[in-house]
């Protein structure tokens, strides 16, 4: 199955030949097989535990993710990517920017026309979208009252194809994939405007809802359109 492109990824053709069943493991080649569509993956997403890089930063690519049985946004992204592109998917990502510096990093996809999601958080609220947004921006704006905690905030996104990188390995490598990371840093970010009545409204509720729950996960925000 053949699925629409992005326009505003610069390159949405692979430069090499996409890997075929041989280059996988059986492992990996099981997993492909039994997650076929983006709903799928993000069930798979949201049974690997959350990287929190307790022994220093990391930035795995899909084989090492799925060896160590760990992934924070970006390498669950990668996982995402690698596992859909078998699927028909092209490989495209968003790139959200926020005012503490602590982005998130979705794959995108469309189905109907229609934007939708899918990715790997700490925070429950930063996991995947249906299908139901207009436009990326619709999609990226989803995320922005789950964004808000003690610091964060978006404030831009930016989309770009994988296959941007060329022949960089963000599959297989056994090395971490710093390349994909700096390239989401630097691809042009469109900035998003909000209110900061909005924006201060949600602050509070989130400081207090923290006062009284200190451990618990962030669940108040409605859930309807999250894959």
């Amino acid at each position: 199955m053949k699925h629409t492109p992005f326009s505003r990824a610069r390159q949405t053709s692979p430069p090499a030949a996409i890997p075929e069943r041989k280059d996988f493991t059986a492992r990996e080649w099981e997993i492909i097989r039994t997650h076929r569509t983006p709903e799928r993956v993000q069930k798979l997403l949201r049974n690997i535990p959350y990287n929190r890089e307790l022994n220093g930063e990391t930035c795995y690519s899909f084989r090492r993710a799925l060896q160590e049985n760990q992934a924070h946004c970006l390498e669950g992204a990668l996982v995402a990517a690698v596992i859909l592109e078998q699927h028909g998917y092209p490989p495209v990502v968003v790139s959200i920017e926020s005012q503490d510096k602590l982005d998130h990093v979705l794959v995108v996809f469309q189905r109907n026309g229609l934007f939708g999601s899918v990715a790997r958080s700490r925070d429950i609220g930063l996991h995947g979208r249906k299908p139901v947004f207009r436009t990326v921006r619709d999609l990226v704006m989803s995320y922005f009252d789950t964004y808000v905690d003690k610091t964060g905030r978006i404030t831009g996104y930016g989309i770009a194809s994988l296959y941007e990188i060329g022949s960089y390995d963000w599959r297989f490598s056994k090395q971490n994939v710093w390349k994909v990371e700096r390239h989401l840093q630097e691809i042009p970010h469109r900035q998003i405007r909000s209110s900061d009545t909005r924006y201060e409204r949600l602050h509070r509720r989130y400081l207090a809802f923290r006062k009284d729950n200190p451990e618990r996960p962030v669940d108040y925000y409605p859930s309807s359109v999250w894959l």
